[in-house]
């Protein structure tokens, strides 16, 4: 079973991807990326993270930036959800290492798909 952090300050967006990805791989859920990093100093090193961008904090482009510039998770597969759907946002992220960007409203078994995708 793989490991997936969920980083969203929307509950309800935790709630769907638990529901739509939680029968195949573990999910961890938290509304802020200080609270993921804090989990992942413990020990626990998921195989994918899905983050959303506005969020308190911490913004979901520095969360990014300090996974890859961070010898220990910078090999981790990251999928961007946001309601930005800016062509030069996805560009910029995607240049900085993300794996895959998703724009909200998502459909859910697409991004099943990414997931398996990434974790093949």
């Amino acid at each position: 079973m793989k490991k997936i952090l969920v980083i969203d300050d929307k509950q309800p967006i935790g709630k769907i991807i638990s529901m739509y990805l939680g029968k195949e791989n573990e999910i961890q859920w938290f509304d802020n990326p200080v609270k993921g990093i804090d989990w992942m100093k413990e020990g626990n090193m998921p195989d994918l993270i899905i983050t959303d961008l506005n969020m308190p904090m911490m913004r979901g482009a520095e969360f990014l930036e300090y996974l890859k510039n961070n010898e220990e998770y910078k090999n981790i597969k990251v999928i961007i959800l946001s309601s930005n759907d800016s062509t030069s946002e996805r560009i910029r992220l995607l240049e900085m290492g993300a794996d895959d960007y998703i724009v909200k409203p998502f459909n859910p078994i697409e991004l099943n798909i990414r997931v398996k995708k990434l974790l093949l």
